[in-house]
C-alpha cells in the first residue's frame, strides 16, 4: 500500500468516526419517584388535573389527591423542557402511549405547534420531596 492510499484510507476512517453520534444521554429525572404500581398505556383525560415537565423525556400528569403518572417518552422530545407547554389531539376520552404531543413554542405572541414527540407508558408514582 502507498503512502497516498493509506493517508486517504486514514481519512475516510476519521470522517466516517464523526458521523456515529451516540443518541443523547438521558439526565436523571429531578425529583426522583418511587413506582407505586403497574404501568398503564392509558389515563382518563378527566383524571388529568395539571402537568409538570421535568426535562426533554419526562412529563408527570398530575390527578386528584397525590396522584401521578409519570410518563418517560422512548426519545427526547426537543424544545419540551425549555418551552415547558405542550398540547395533542385525542378523540378518546382518554390519553394513551400511542398518542402523539407537540411541543408549543412562543413565537412573538402567539403560539405555534413545534415538533411531535411519542408518549410512554404511564407509570404511577410517588414523587420524592426535595
Amino acid at each position: 500500500m502507498n503512502l497516498r492510499l493509506a493517508l486517504t484510507a486514514a481519512s475516510a476512517s476519521l470522517a466516517l468516526a464523526g458521523c456515529a453520534q451516540e443518541p443523547p444521554r438521558r439526565p436523571p429525572v429531578s425529583p426522583a419517584a418511587k413506582v407505586v404500581g403497574e404501568a398503564r398505556s392509558c389515563i382518563p383525560i378527566a383524571q388529568i388535573s395539571s402537568t409538570r415537565i421535568r426535562d426533554d423525556w419526562t412529563i408527570d400528569f398530575m390527578g386528584g389527591g397525590k396522584k401521578v403518572w409519570r410518563n418517560t417518552l422512548p426519545h427526547r422530545c426537543p424544545g419540551l423542557k425549555s418551552e415547558d407547554a405542550f398540547t395533542y389531539e385525542t378523540s378518546l376520552t382518554q390519553l394513551c402511549s400511542t398518542d402523539i404531543i407537540y411541543v408549543l413554542r412562543r413565537i412573538g405572541g402567539s403560539l405555534e405547534r413545534g415538533p411531535g414527540c411519542g408518549l410512554g407508558k404511564f407509570v404511577p408514582v410517588e414523587v420524592e420531596k426535595k
